[in-house]
């Protein structure tokens, strides 16, 4: 009886040292990598707020500023370039201390980015790489997704597909990352498969309006059209309309990229679109915050550090449509207000 008695009060002494000791112990390097974000400065620059994308980076990136004591501020310039040169250049000047930009092509902010980085202030570039690297890209590998998307083609309009092998592209503009990287992939892998002919390769301007016009009238060119690739999806929904006007719904495949909003599940349960290669943007959202949460912490002087952070990719099909698949941009669209 005396011997339990010993062992239940040095259970309860034991019990005791380590609840004491776990009320002590503390995380040493919260606090520190915590004291790197507070106070801090972001300035979110996209090429506008009225699409879906934009509209979730955003929303992803404001609510983790505000978690972590940071200021989060929103210049919206609404398509213009100029609008967006004009806010860099006076954000050089104020000197925030990260920078979230999407390039409208590959030249037009590259001279405003590099001094930006001179003057110390980190850049993040968004889904839109520009001709300077900075601090970091985050974005999907555009070269590998036209490979995917060329893929996708060759296997139902190539070799022993009994099809005619006729593509066209609708890019978006010529000068745009998204678009130049995107051919340059796809042609990679047409190049290796004679039987693919291009027999189109045009500017949307990101309308889908233009891309539809366009489409309509390879269609009356060449009405054994077997695909058309399209650099955005939102600008695909004109290719699919007119080949929908043509009667060949289905017949003929769109094959396009885009961020995952509900209406990429909404054009391929329409069959609007046939492929759609998803690259989350609301994953790149994430990574936009991992981003500065790396560079602010690393105390390195901006331009420093340069790294792309690819976001992951998945082809979707009408098959993949199905509750949660896709996200709703008004979600995101109602924290940025």
């Amino acid at each position: 009886m005396r011997a339990i008695s010993c062992l239940f009060a040095l259970f309860i002494f034991a019990a005791g040292v380590s609840f004491g000791m776990a009320q002590e112990m503390k995380d040493p390097f919260r606090e520190p990598a915590l004291n790197a974000l507070k106070g801090r400065k972001i300035v979110y620059l996209p090429h506008s707020l009225g699409f879906d994308m934009a509209q979730a980076w955003g929303g992803v990136t404001k609510q983790a500023a505000e978690r972590f004591g940071m200021a989060f501020t929103v210049r919206d310039p609404n398509w213009s370039t100029e609008a967006m040169a004009q806010s860099i250049t006076s954000l050089i000047a104020e000197r925030p201390d990260v920078i979230i930009t999407q390039n409208p092509d590959l030249q037009s902010l590259a001279r405003l980015l590099k001094q930006a980085n001179a003057a110390g202030i980190y850049v993040v570039q968004v889904n839109m790489e520009g001709a300077v690297q900075t601090d970091a890209f985050v974005g999907p590998d555009f070269i590998g997704v036209g490979e995917q998307e060329a893929e996708i083609v060759v296997k139902a309009c190539g070799k022993g597909s009994g099809k005619s092998g006729k593509v066209a592209i609708t890019q978006g503009t010529v000068t745009g990352g998204v678009s130049v990287y995107q051919v340059q992939g796809a042609m990679k892998v047409f190049n290796q498969h004679p039987e693919i002919k291009v027999v189109s390769s045009q500017a949307g301007d990101w309308d889908p309006n233009k891309a539809r016009s366009i489409t309509e009238t390879v269609l009356q060119q060449h009405p054994d059209l077997c695909a058309v690739i399209d650099a955005w999806d939102g600008q695909a929904r004109g290719d699919g309309a007119a080949i929908a006007q043509a009667g060949k719904k289905g017949q003929v495949l769109v094959v396009t990229s885009g961020g995952g909003a509900q209406s990429m599940c909404d054009a391929l349960a329409d069959g609007i679109i046939t492929h759609d290669i998803n690259y989350d943007g609301v994953g790149m959202g994430r990574d936009i915050v991992s981003s500065i949460l790396v560079l602010l912490q690393s105390k390195q002087p901006a331009g420093a550090l340069k790294f792309n952070m690819y976001s992951p990719t998945r082809v979707m099909t009408k098959d993949d449509v199905k509750d949660g698949a896709c996200w709703n941009p008004d979600t995101y669209a109602s924290i940025l207000k």
